[in-house]
């Protein structure tokens, strides 16, 4: 957490310079009383409404007292978000921070606000085909990869025999795609046979479980593991396997959403990932208020020709739980230790 906490604030200190090859400069001199738009995309993953959000807003408001956010989420659709992103056009904003719905649609969004000299910082989710100005996120193909690798050796290490289900995000989510290449780099060459896949749409936790069922019938006692892209898929998948009376193979995940991490402390789902939500929201706030001032925040790395701050996450499991989310004060025990879970935090130590 330390070495992330300086990455964050190394990335942030780097970006007040002229440098960086955004599109626009967010019209120059002073951000006070200057609005900004925060487009996130669907309420399927409960963070953006719980933690992004607010973790925003609060940046923000510490930056700059007398700004205004403008929070619209586009619940799935992606008509709904450049509604959303043309009323804040309308409305004088000077900068956009947008989490995509659909990735390739939200290219109409850049290019319009681009041409009004108004600033978009992809948030989470790149956007390939127009370069946004920056893009902050936690590096999505790393995350692919970690959580594959982390359930490849935990299958070998159990002297497992059979093959993989990989359940992979939206298909219109271009972060999705790099979740599922970095899951295939490690899947690919394990010796495990990739049984099927398949690319959940809206990434909805019920779609995955429906696919996942049939996966079942089909192979039975076949799967020995489930390599999630995110908690909502891996929760999906984890129902479809309870519903069908079978035994819960190993299943990934992918933000450590409360529910998650109970699971993971029950021993019903094998990891997750831990990705500080403060700190990609942080990030953005400070960037998004560099260009309201004028100025143009440098990346420390580029993506899809876009300047950006790639962050590397924790791959989170039973054996490390505590320390990553706990003791770190990310969560709370009161929050996650109820009920039927109260008995795996005795376990496991967390109080």
């Amino acid at each position: 957490m330390a070495v992330l906490a300086g990455s964050v604030l190394a990335a942030c200190g780097s970006d007040s310079g002229s440098g960086g090859g955004g599109n626009t400069g967010g019209g120059g001199g002073s951000a006070e009383n200057a609005k900004v738009a925060f487009l996130m995309p669907d309420l399927a993953s409960t963070r953006y409404e719980l933690q992004d959000k607010p973790l925003f807003e609060a940046k923000m408001k510490q930056l700059c007292p007398s700004c205004e956010v403008i929070y619209q989420n586009a619940d799935s659709d992606a008509a709904k978000q450049q509604q959303q992103a043309n009323s804040a056009l309308a409305q004088g904003v000077k900068a956009i921070v947008i989490d995509p719905v659909d990735s390739a649609a939200a290219a109409t969004i850049v290019k319009t606000a681009q041409s009004q000299q108004v600033p978009v910082i992809a948030y989470d989710r790149p956007i390939p085909a127009t370069p946004a100005d920056h893009y902050i996120s936690f590096d999505n193909e790393k995350i692919g990869a970690m959580i594959a690798q982390s359930l490849v050796d935990h299958l070998k290490k159990e002297n497992a025999e059979g093959g993989i289900l990989q359940v992979n995000g939206s298909p219109t989510d271009a972060a999705a795609g790099l979740i599922k290449k970095g899951i295939h780099s490690a899947v690919d060459p394990s010796g495990f046979k990739l049984l099927a896949e398949y690319d959940t749409p809206d990434w909805q936790p019920e779609k995955a479980q429906t696919w996942v069922s049939g996966q079942i019938t089909q192979f039975k006692d076949q799967i020995v593991g489930v390599v999630a892209a995110n908690d909502g898929t891996g929760g999906g998948s984890i129902a479809a396997f309870k519903a069908a009376g079978v035994k819960v193979p190993p299943v990934t995940g992918n933000d450590a959403e409360i529910a998650a991490a109970q699971r993971v402390i029950s021993g019903d789902q094998y990891n997750t990932i831990s990705k500080p939500i403060k700190i990609v929201a942080e990030a953005a706030a400070d960037t998004a208020y560099q260009f309201m001032q004028g100025k143009k925040p440098a990346g420390k790395d580029t993506l899809y020709d876009t300047p950006s701050q790639l962050f590397v996450p924790t791959v989170v499991t039973r054996e490390n739980i505590k320390e990553v989310l706990f003791d770190s004060q990310i969560m709370k025990a009161a929050d996650v230790c109820t009920g039927e879970y109260a008995k795996g935090c005795d376990e496991l130590g967390i109080k």
